[in-house]
């Protein structure tokens, strides 16, 4: 569990390899991440927006914006929380993710919430070389 607070918006992120969906032969790990945003502030926020920096074991990056998460720009009042769950393949059996969601409150201010950095590790890191 990967865990960021800013601006009493909590991001907890919990990663997990998926086996069944990767094929480490093809070079294809994938991994499910479910995140859990609470509101711990007074003030009602909307997430609209995700930005995401993908990093695999070699050092490759990839970014990802788009409007808010799974098809939803959820709200979140007071005390509320928003869960979802993801997915992202990559090339090499490790790597990791971090971003920001852009948020609006009910007054109008855009902000950041940051997305705590979290490693992806498949256990599957060991090659043989014949």
């Amino acid at each position: 569990m990967y865990r960021a607070v800013t601006r009493n918006i909590e991001v907890v992120v919990t990663p997990r390899f998926v086996a069944d969906r990767s094929s480490p032969e093809n070079n294809y790990f994938f991994w499910a991440y479910t995140i859990s945003i609470t509101n711990k502030g007074d003030d009602t926020v909307q997430l609209k927006t995700r930005h995401w920096r993908i990093t695999d074991a070699h050092g490759r990056q990839q970014e990802v914006r788009g409007a808010g998460v799974v098809g939803e720009e959820p709200v979140l009042k007071a005390g509320e929380v928003f869960e979802y769950t993801s997915g992202v393949p990559l090339q090499t059996p490790s790597g990791f993710m971090t971003g920001t969601y852009g948020m609006v409150s009910v007054n109008g201010e855009h902000f950041d919430v940051d997305i705590p950095a979290f490693s992806l590790d498949s256990g599957n890191g060991k090659r043989t070389i014949n």
